[in-house]
Parts: C-alpha cells; structure tokens; sequence
C-alpha cells in the first residue's frame, strides 16, 4: 500500500469503499420498482415452487397406483410411499436371485 492510502483515517476508507460498489450501475433504482422486482421475483418463485409440488405429487400419486396396498382406500404417506417402494423392489429383486 501507497503512503497515501495508509494515511486515510477509518472513515475515508469506508467511504471510499461503499463508492466502489455503485460504479457501473447507473443511476440508482427507486424503492418503489425495487418493492415492484422483489413482489415479482417472490411471485415468479412461489410459481415454480407450487408446479414443483404438483409434479412431484404426480409422480407419488403415479407410484402409489402400482404399490400393492392394503386396503385399497388407504393412502399411503410421501414417506411411506417411498419406503414402501423401495422396500418392494427389494423384496423383488430378492425373489428373482432365488428363481
């Protein structure tokens, strides 16, 4: 470091810094449109996550209607549905080593 950077006091340092971070930017967005992004972004992300769980609900919904259960009304849990599955393919893969 120069003589002259070390001869900053603290709070020039600071200042300089928060300056660096803005350069390249343009002109500083207003609260209003940032409120505006980050409502969207929220909304945008809350989308993606609700078609997530309706595909994944899909699938389980999809594996639940080949599993053998007892009784049939029964729904099984997400857990319990993939516990279920994979304790089946076991005990299949377990049946056709002993044929």
């Amino acid at each position: 470091p120069s003589p002259a950077r070390t001869a900053l006091a603290p709070r020039e340092v600071a200042a300089r810094r928060k300056g660096k971070g803005r350069r390249g930017r343009g002109k500083a967005r207003s609260e209003g449109l940032l409120s505006k992004q980050k409502r969207s972004r929220r909304m945008k992300a809350n989308d993606r996550e609700r078609n997530r769980m309706h595909h994944l609900n899909s699938a389980l919904d999809a594996l639940r209607s080949v599993l053998p259960t007892f009784p049939d009304d029964a729904k099984l849990t997400k857990i319990e549905t993939l516990r279920f599955a994979h304790n089946y393919i076991w005990a299949l893969t377990q049946s056709l080593r002993l044929a």
